[in-house]
């Protein structure tokens, strides 16, 4: 005989309310139905207020006083591998962070040395301790670091979403889930910019050591050569420690190129560009526009720099969700196509861009 409805949602209730927390799969176990039904009873009492819901958890709304200690079961942990020193990805890290705790999950943070390959033992060792899960944005420096990582990364045995990262088309991580910022997007907002102010001549400094360098150094070019407006651009590396092939004095460029405007890729170059053009006499923006990309401490700066904004803290949030959607699919053994999400990034205009000079910048 089926048990009515009324009574199985009281049980429901009464489970949660003595652990704190429950996942809905145990839940469903526990009173031998379907998630499904169990997911509809649990939106019901969550219309009358009478519990929360998360990624396949479900909380009780009780203060906490009056609930039980409570803690997550064993096993419970996703572990979150970042870059060390890289404010950009741990700005990522607090989206993801936020998700994973509201969905009652343990994070086991690890952060990646600078030297190649250091992700490899982190993940290992996140593996040995029993996470579920792992969200892991690699450095890879190089396109030959990122390809040694192919074949250990697609065969970690456990859910996976690359942060900030997108694997070559055809790559063995081409069917793993990424979530990462469009950044042809944040090409196409910076150079629109600068032509609907009126600037004719660009130069673009990137860095070159990182994924996202490499692909804004194309997206960049491939926007300004496609441009009817953009008369003349050219390429540098941002500053000596971007890459591996040297910098260029950003100053001279702007002086031989003529140009009035520059985007640099990411705030801390862009802001001593800023300094360096002062030292010279140039004043921004009325001589120079610059446009910074990241937006981490752009608006920090004298002035405040109008900068491209990818959604650092979205990527983390939605790579959290997708990981959360993944493990509980797993548990229930239903499978899932592979997702390849990016989010647009949005422009931040301040105070470091304006009308081109009318006569050719002198630097």
């Amino acid at each position: 005989m089926r048990e009515p409805v009324d009574l199985r949602r009281r049980r429901i209730l009464a489970a949660v309310q003595s652990r704190g927390a429950a996942r809905v799969r145990d839940l469903a176990a526990e009173l031998q139905v379907s998630v499904v039904t169990i997911r509809r009873d649990v939106e019901e009492l969550t219309r009358e207020g009478k519990l929360r819901r998360g990624h396949g958890v479900v909380r009780s709304t009780l203060p906490a006083q009056e609930v039980p200690g409570t803690s997550v079961a064993d096993g419970d942990t996703v572990a979150v591998v970042v870059p060390e020193r890289h404010s950009y990805l741990y700005e990522t890290l607090h989206g993801a962070r936020t998700a994973l705790e509201e969905a009652g999950l343990r994070i086991a943070l690890h952060i990646a040395p600078q030297v190649p390959g250091a992700e490899r033992p982190q993940v290992e060792r996140a593996l040995a301790e029993g996470v579920r899960g792992v969200l892991l944005a690699p450095r890879w420096r190089t396109p030959a670091a990122e390809e040694a990582d192919h074949e250990w990364l697609a065969d970690l045995g456990v859910p996976t979403v690359l942060m900030e990262r997108r694997p070559r088309k055809g790559s063995a991580l081409h069917a793993m889930d990424s979530v990462c910022s469009d950044h042809w997007y944040g090409a196409h907002l910076a150079v629109e910019h600068l032509v609907g102010l009126g600037h004719r001549r660009i130069v673009f400094a990137t860095r070159d050591d990182s994924p996202t360098a490499r692909s804004l150094r194309a997206a960049l070019g491939e926007v300004a050569e496609a441009h009817p407006l953009v008369e003349e651009w050219a390429w540098a590396l941002s500053s000596p420690a971007a890459g591996e092939g040297g910098s260029t004095d950003l100053v001279a460029l702007l002086r031989e190129l003529g140009a009035t405007a520059a985007v640099l890729h990411g705030d801390v170059d862009a802001l001593m560009l800023v300094q360096q053009l002062a030292e010279s006499g140039v004043r921004v923006p009325q001589d120079c526009s610059v446009v910074a990309y990241d937006d981490v401490v752009a608006g920090l700066g004298t002035p405040r720099l109008t900068a491209v904004s990818p959604p650092k803290g979205e990527v983390g949030r939605v790579a959290a969700e997708l990981l959360l959607r993944r493990l509980e699919r797993s548990g229930n053994g239903a499978l899932a196509s592979v997702q390849r999400i990016e989010l647009l990034p949005t422009l931040m205009v301040r105070d470091s861009t304006g009308q081109p000079p009318r006569a050719e910048m002198s630097v």
